[in-house]
Order: C-alpha cells, then sequence, then structure tokens
C-alpha cells in the first residue's frame, strides 16, 4: 500500500585486467535488487519526511538506474582475477608466471658481499694473474 516493491536480476559485462598478473579479463555476472518506490503524496511525507535513502515514484514512473548502479556496482569483484590461483608476476623481472611455471633467477647476493665479488671479478681479470 505504500508504494512498488521492485523485485529482479540484473547482467552486465565485465571487462577489465587480473589484479595479479594484468592479463584482460572479459566476463559477465548477475547481480539481485530489491527496493521499495514509495507513493510521493502526503500521507508517506509524514512517514518518510525527506529521507535520501527513501526512492519515490515520479508520478506512474519509477528511475531504475541509480538503482541498477548500485547493485551492479556492489557485487563487482573487489579484486578480479583470471583464474582463482593465479600465480601473478615474477616480482624482479616481471614475467607472467603462468606462461613459465619453472621461472627462476640466481640466488640474490647479499649487499655485505657485493664488495668481494666485484674484487673477486677485478682478480679474475687482472693480466698479472695470467700464469700462461
Amino acid at each position: 500500500m505504500e508504494g512498488v516493491l521492485v523485485t529482479g536480476t540484473a547482467q552486465a559485462g565485465l571487462e577489465g585486467e587480473c589484479v595479479r598478473c594484468l592479463e584482460p579479463i572479459s566476463d559477465t555476472m548477475e547481480a539481485w535488487f530489491q527496493e521499495l518506490f514509495v507513493y510521493d503524496d502526503q500521507d508517506n511525507h509524514a512517514d518518510y519526511g525527506e529521507d535520501d535513502d527513501v526512492r519515490r515514484l515520479e508520478g506512474d514512473l519509477l528511475d531504475l538506474e541509480p538503482l541498477l548502479r548500485d547493485s551492479v556496482v556492489l557485487a563487482l569483484p573487489f579484486q578480479p582475477l583470471c583464474q582463482d590461483d593465479c600465480p601473478g608476476l615474477c616480482i624482479e623481472c616481471g614475467a607472467r608466471l603462468a606462461d613459465d611455471p619453472d621461472h627462476s633467477h640466481e640466488a640474490a647476493i647479499d649487499p655485505r658481499w657485493a664488495g668481494l665479488q666485484q674484487l673477486t671479478q677485478d682478480a679474475a681479470h687482472d693480466p698479472k694473474n695470467d700464469t700462461d
């Protein structure tokens, strides 16, 4: 008696990229909604006042766009993934780990020992050390 109860589902196409590997994602989603649109008469103004959360009928028409937009946005995945077990990108070189699961790098050198490594490289290239 207060208004019109609108219940339904909305389907939307999604375009974006995976948050782990940045691959394009194309999918569809379905959002469910239910909202009461109250009649715009004096009795309902006393009950609901000028509350912004109340949706009102405009004559015999109701505007579904804000309702659909809100329900679809709330149903969007917070962090979309191309697959549930997406391994992401290599933190060192940026290679996509799903394409190369055996991807690896040499062991990182402790920066405290980097000076010693430079000394050994210099000694290896020093012509004085050649015994030929």
